[in-house]
């Protein structure tokens, strides 16, 4: 699902580590791989029976993929973008909708499923950052607002009908726990679904908790990915957003390739990095984009005072070094902490 000028915001920070066990006797380990949204997947899990849902969880995705990836043409967010009047809202472009507004709200704009014009003025990567004009990036502020935009009797309302819906800050997230409830409806209550890097992980492994690293900010764009911590994640989720392989220097600081829906423009901050966890995938992935724009002390203030969640930041800073903060209960979680 992330399609070109999109995809600033690096969603595989998050790398699932694998360690294998011996499992106990009525539990057998059953490992997914795949493709979904444009991504992988890689789900584990332990099941008495030994079944193996592998079909089940690619007609699941597909069908995901149907409501909300704008790699097709004929899924329900590709029809609302064009203003097809006949589409109908099925419950993941809903979900995904009411989430996003829901964060968009909480975080007074800073997610916004309506600022793509903004980032693709920009350019993937940036290429055009010298080229952008302030009355260039004021001409699209018509089409971005998550206030502009609203559900209405099973139809999506537009205050511009040019404006156009992404979910790729939130549906990654959002595809975890559906795959989630499928598995628990079947019984398994131990797995670990890595969808694109954002993980939802449950029960734990015969050995011990699922364990989940979190990647290290590279030195440069073709740095080999490292991990900078690894977690144990038992009944929560954890995504990552981070744009430290698209970024720009200025002053000898690295700032990350950002745009704020509010102003237009790249934001002004060097946070590059920021995990978040919590119990439900889709609001981790969308609270990790919005907190991409807001940077590290609104988003730290942010994370604590909501009880429900916690967070792990990677910043540049004005020494050039990177440097990194865990809220209490994410320091809670940290197996190891590579320096």
């Amino acid at each position: 699902m992330k399609k070109g000028f999109i995809s600033i915001l690096v969603m595989l920070s998050v790398m699932a580590v694998s360690f294998s066990g011996c499992a106990p006797d009525n539990e057998h380990r059953v490992n997914l791989k795949g493709s979904a949204q444009g991504t992988y997947y890689n789900i584990t899990y332990y099941d008495a029976q030994n079944r193996n849902f592998h079909a089940q969880i690619d007609s699941i995705l597909n069908a995901f993929d149907m409501s909300c990836s704008l790699w097709k043409p004929n899924s329900v967010i590709s029809r609302v973008n064009r203003d097809d009047s006949t589409v109908v809202l099925d419950s993941n472009f809903i979900g995904n909708f009411n989430y996003s507004q829901e964060v968009s709200r909480a975080t007074n704009g800073a997610f916004d499923m309506t600022v793509g014009p903004e980032v693709e003025v920009w350019g993937f990567g940036f290429e055009n950052r010298e080229n952008v004009t302030q009355h260039m990036v004021d001409s699209l502020k018509q089409f971005v607002g998550y206030q502009k935009i609203k559900i209405v009797d099973g139809k999506v309302i537009k205050a511009d009908p040019r404006m156009q819906i992404d979910f790729n800050g939130i549906a990654q997230g959002y595809s975890d726990d559906v795959v989630a409830r499928y598995l628990k409806s079947k019984g398994i209550e131990n797995y670990l679904i890595d969808i694109g890097g954002e993980v939802v992980g449950h029960g734990r492994k015969p050995d011990g908790p699922w364990r989940v690293g979190i990647e290290k900010p590279a030195a440069d764009a073709d740095s080999p990915r490292t991990v900078k911590a690894v977690i144990a994640l038992n009944n929560m989720s954890v995504a990552t957003s981070g744009s430290y392989r698209k970024y720009y220097i200025k002053n000898g600081i690295r700032y990350s390739h950002t745009i704020d829906p509010a102003t237009g423009y790249p934001v002004q901050h060097s946070l590059l990095s920021v995990s978040v966890l919590t119990n439900n995938t889709a609001l981790a992935d969308a609270y990790a984009t919005a907190f991409m724009v807001m940077g590290y002390p609104k988003s730290r203030a942010f994370v604590e005072s909501h009880p429900s969640m916690e967070a792990f930041f990677i910043w540049s800073g004005k020494d050039g070094k990177f440097h990194s903060y865990a809220t209490a209960g994410f320091k809670k979680i940290i197996l190891s902490d590579f320096k």
